[in-house]
């Protein structure tokens, strides 16, 4: 009993707003002081002490921002944005001292405004759909077994076609050979970005532990098939998720999620000094560098591209390219890559469906309407535990940093995860240890 008096009384403290304001803040100086680090190891995000003041003062203002997630509530939304604006914030600092040539000013007022615009549905729009269809425990358990099926058979099926034990280091000697048939390929995001973690978090909050336990090794046995960084870390991603909400409320676990460990980052690169091999500086490169710099670098890269190339009117979907012209017949992200020779470079819904596709004085318009798209998780979600809406999405925030709108829907999935927070019996949940 004492210690879930702790428990709580931890709760209460850091989930005030106050400590909410505080620790955003903190958060905001955090990621350009990473940024700062990173200038030092990338070739394409730049630093000078001579701009360095207008950097800080463009930040500082921005930061106000942040307090909106000390005012809202706990929402999928609230995840996403918290994500998005780290990601703007990073970019606004990296326009400062781009050494690309496009109209920076622009730029950065229209990503600005974007992320504003896309966060008013995002954290507001939480008005619940009507249950028209919910399934019964016994139906929504046997759900769950499927799931679990389904991937296994996923698995041995994906295993035909690669099936390598490399080191993460080594992955991309393998990666571009990869080919799976159309149904796997579906199969394996939908299962890797959001079955699974759906199935883990109703698992562990239901106090099935030894399945939880399953679904975690088999989101492990998708990295040897996909050879991916995602793969690899996704289990253990999840179960910091889930002790980070055992502990703290909703709202404080969203931003510790990202605060602790890019601080970590930066703690980390000032020990190393960025030896090669040293296992500091590599934790620097995935978290701080691969995790959150990359997202905000797209934005520049993306945005010196289309400054003097046709923009895409949305023809990177694929379903819109076979009914119109479009100016490229490959990914954007190789597109990319045989431009600038970053590797393949994939970018995030303000990238894509905003710079790319309308430019940057229209891609407000299409942040506000992806805030609403995504705000349908809010009112799918609403009256689920704040704790199994957290972990279930906890890939998600990532997948939307890197990937377009359209992709995360579709190919990770995204629309299915709506789709099965409608139809959860809310009182399976209800319940001592299950804060709503």
């Amino acid at each position: 009993m004492s210690a879930l008096c702790d428990i709580q009384n931890v709760r209460s403290r850091m989930g005030s707003r106050a400590a909410l304001a505080i620790m955003l803040l903190l958060h905001s100086a955090v990621t350009c002081l990473s940024l700062i680090k990173v200038a030092t190891l990338q070739s394409y995000i730049h630093f000078s002490g001579e701009r360095v003041w207008m950097a800080v003062g463009i930040a500082a203002a921005f930061s106000v921002v942040s307090l909106l997630f000390a005012a809202a509530r706990f929402s999928f939304g609230y995840f996403v944005g918290f994500y998005f604006y780290t990601m703007i914030l990073g970019f606004l600092w990296i326009d400062v001292f781009s050494e690309y040539s496009y109209e920076r000013l622009l730029a950065g007022c229209s990503a600005a405004f974007s992320l504003v615009l896309f966060l008013l549905p995002v954290l507001f729009v939480r008005a619940p759909f009507r249950q028209l269809v919910v399934l019964s425990n016994a139906a929504f358990e046997h759900l769950l077994t499927a799931v679990l099926a389904i991937s296994i058979g996923t698995i041995a099926v994906a295993s035909t076609y690669n099936f390598r034990m490399v080191a993460v280091a080594d992955i991309y000697d393998y990666r571009g050979a990869l080919q799976f048939p159309g149904l796997v390929r579906y199969l394996v995001g939908w299962l890797s970005s959001t079955l699974l973690p759906f199935a883990f978090a109703c698992y562990w909050l239901l106090g099935y532990r030894w399945r939880a336990g399953l679904v975690l090794i088999l989101l492990l046995s998708f990295y040897p098939i996909t050879l991916t960084k995602f793969s690899f870390f996704t289990s253990a991603w999840l179960i910091v998720l889930a002790v980070l909400s055992r502990f703290l409320d909703a709202r404080t676990s969203v931003i510790t999620s990202l605060f602790v460990p890019m601080l970590l980052g930066v703690a980390a690169a000032a020990l190393a000094g960025y030896v090669l091999h040293d296992p500091l500086a590599k934790y620097f490169d995935v978290v701080n560098i691969r995790m959150m710099a990359t997202p905000s670098s797209a934005l520049d890269i993306y945005n010196h591209f289309f400054a003097s190339h046709p923009l895409t009117w949305f023809c990177q979907i694929s379903v819109l390219k076979a009914v119109m012209s479009c100016a490229y017949q490959d990914q954007l992200s190789v597109v990319m890559q045989d431009t600038y020779g970053f590797g393949m470079l994939n970018a995030s819904l303000f990238a894509t469906e905003g710079v790319a596709s309308v430019g940057p004085y229209l891609a407000p318009l299409t942040a506000l309407a992806s805030g609403f798209i995504l705000a349908l998780g809010n009112r799918a979600s609403a009256g689920l535990p704040q704790r199994l809406v957290f972990i279930s999405s906890g890939t998600l925030p990532h997948v939307l940093l890197n990937t377009p709108l359209s992709v995360t829907m579709v190919t990770h999935g995204t629309a299915l995860l709506f789709l099965l927070w409608y139809v959860v019996p809310r009182k399976l949940f209800e319940g001592p240890g299950l804060p709503g």
